[in-house]
């Protein structure tokens, strides 16, 4: 089993910018790949990024391209999502995931944490 939990969401103002941490406890955080995903209300959950466990691979989605970076510290069973220039429809739940590989697909995660809530006014 791993136990995922989420900081760092809040409320932004368009523009601005937050750093997500996602501290995994468990398992050997070091043999998993790590996700971000978000659901906004009313909207399933979708894809935002996903690092391999020796964070070489990344992943994005279009959305947030060039403007999030998912980067991960395995002596600290972290992993993080900084998110820049942040928009007011990045506004959503986020949620961590753990699995073997860096999945793009939210049904392929096992384990996944509680989320942090981040809201981005305009």
């Amino acid at each position: 089993q791993v136990q995922l939990v989420e900081s760092g969401g809040g409320l932004v103002q368009a523009g601005g910018s937050l750093r997500l941490s996602c501290a995994a406890s468990g398992r050997t955080f070091s043999n998993y790949a790590m996700g971000w995903f978000r659901q906004a209300p009313g909207k399933e959950r979708e894809f935002v990024s996903a690092i391999s466990w020796s964070g070489d691979t990344t992943y994005y989605a279009r959305s947030v391209k060039g403007r999030f970076t998912i980067s991960r510290d395995n002596a600290k069973n972290t992993v993080y999502l900084q998110m820049n220039s942040l928009k007011p429809e990045d506004t959503a739940v986020y949620y961590c995931a753990a699995d073997t590989q860096p999945w793009v697909i939210a049904g392929d995660y096992n384990y996944w944490g509680q989320g942090t809530q981040v809201t981005v006014s305009s």
